[in-house]
């Protein structure tokens, strides 16, 4: 394989994302199509998308981006109707194989239905065990199954009815779209942790994780869901219920800081502009002496533009990301090896060389991507190297969906911040505090989960290990 410069472990990784319409005389195939290019970023090891004509659902799936799986355009001339959901998968609970792309089609008594989620069940594992042991069979290892195989088992007639029955026994972070052949239902965890916002297009209405996902499709952002809400989308419109009533909110906090896109707003606020406002106050907290700014394509590149405004420093392109990558490479002679060959990141000598640079990331989990890419620019001639964090230090794991599920992972809590900046090479480094993240913000400080920042968790970590 090729060195690689950014370690996939090396990031936070957020599960999924998921996106469903109902539109009647719409191309809802290829508005998913689109749906599903916006949402990419959440997720790239399987892509799908299942649609209702009214009475039969049809699915098509597979492993690698939207455009591989969909490469083949018969797959979506297939898929006929007027309402449709999608999903990109990155997987944190269950492996990454075929048989856990989703869109999840089964059929039970009362018919089919197609479902995408994201998220995690902190007691999925504890649920299948009890559902095997009534006698369910299960085809694949994601929570999407355990869900279905909840409703189906329900009793009600129903489907509202026998989601809500359902949704009583989930516990953890979720936010999901199911469809039958008429409707589409919309899902969010008492918590908020997982993103879902509701959208208009000009003949219905469009559910997905961001709202980047509707302005490619040309639909216009309604609002988000709340938490513990459901809603229900058919030929009446646009109906909401409740099936919990939570006291706290606690959206993600690295959707602002890593996961969604910068296009997107979220909780009211633009995911770019907040990350600008984390590099200005990383600045003001770590002020240095530099010749130039410069960010880790392509999550860090608003935070590095305001660390550049706050220092009074250039903001300058010093790294070139490949954006042509597919899955696969062909297999390097060991001299093409030894040369280590930047296939994803390459610095801009020209650039960087003689200079001292602020380099911008978002966050250090393992720490072996900022050692790589501080080294590269020490190559490429760059006379210091002052690294600036725009996230407190990740020091707990998550147990709702994020794949870093033990704290050995990560960094920062086996080493001070000290010694993470001799370990990485860096002259200098610096996070942003939590109090500088969360003022940022403008919002009320419980209004996020931060637990992988300071231990908080929605969910207490003994009832999560205990669920399971």
């Amino acid at each position: 394989m090729f060195p690689e410069i950014i370690d996939p472990r090396d990031k936070m990784h957020e599960e999924c994302g998921v996106f469903g319409i109902y539109a009647p005389g719409s191309a809802v195939a290829e508005l998913t199509y689109y749906g599903l290019f916006a949402l990419q970023h959440r997720g790239q090891e399987s892509a799908g998308i299942a649609v209702s004509d009214g009475e039969t659902i049809t699915n098509e799936k597979g492993m690698g981006l939207v455009a591989e799986v969909f490469r083949d355009t018969s797959r979506l001339e297939k898929l006929q109707g007027h309402l449709a959901v999608g999903h990109v998968r990155y997987s944190t609970t269950g492996e990454s194989l075929l048989m856990n792309a989703q869109p999840l089609l089964v059929r039970y008594r009362q018919g089919q239905l197609a479902i995408v989620l994201n998220g995690n069940l902190v007691n999925g594992r504890r649920l299948r065990r009890q559902l095997e042991a009534t006698g369910s069979i299960f085809q694949a290892t994601t929570d999407s199954e355990v869900i279905a195989h909840l409703i189906a088992r329900s009793g009600e007639e129903e489907i509202t009815a026998a989601v809500k029955n359902a949704l009583a026994y989930l516990q953890g972070a979720y936010a999901y779209i199911l469809m039958t052949p008429d409707q589409l239902i919309g899902i969010r965890d008492p918590y908020g942790i997982r993103p879902l916002a509701l959208g208009k297009t000009g003949n219905g209405y469009i559910l997905a994780s961001e709202t980047c996902a509707f302005d490619i499709v040309g639909a216009e952002f309604v609002r988000e869901i709340e938490p513990g809400e459901m809603v229900i989308i058919d030929e009446h419109g646009v109906h909401s219920t409740r099936f919990a009533h939570s006291t706290k909110q606690a959206l993600c906090i690295f959707e602002f800081i890593y996961f969604a896109r910068p296009d997107s707003d979220l909780n009211g606020r633009n995911v770019h502009m907040v990350r600008k406002r984390f590099g200005r106050r990383v600045a003001q907290e770590h002020p240095v002496e530099a010749d130039l700014v410069t960010g880790v394509p392509d999550s860090s590149l608003s935070a590095a533009s305001g660390v550049a405004e706050q220092l009074g420093l250039p903001y300058e392109m010093g790294f070139v990301k490949n954006r042509y990558i597919g899955r696969t490479f062909i297999q390097p002679s060991q001299e093409i090896r030894a040369l280590g060959v930047r296939i994803k990141l390459n610095p801009v000598r020209r650039i960087v060389e003689g200079k001292r640079v602020v380099l911008v990331d978002d966050s250090i989990v393992r720490g072996t991507t900022s050692m790589r890419i501080i080294k590269m620019l020490r190559d490429a001639g760059a006379t210091a190297v002052h690294m600036l964090i725009t996230s407190p230090p990740i020091i707990a794991p998550c147990y709702y969906g994020i794949d870093t599920s033990s704290a050995d992972q990560l960094i920062a809590a086996r080493l001070t911040i000290e010694e993470i900046r001799e370990q990485i090479g860096a002259d200098s480094l610096g996070f942003l505090s939590e109090e500088g993240m969360l003022d940022c913000m403008d919002l009320p400080r419980d209004s996020f989960c931060t637990a992988c920042l300071n231990h908080c968790y929605p969910v207490k970590p003994e009832d999560c290990l205990a669920a399971q």
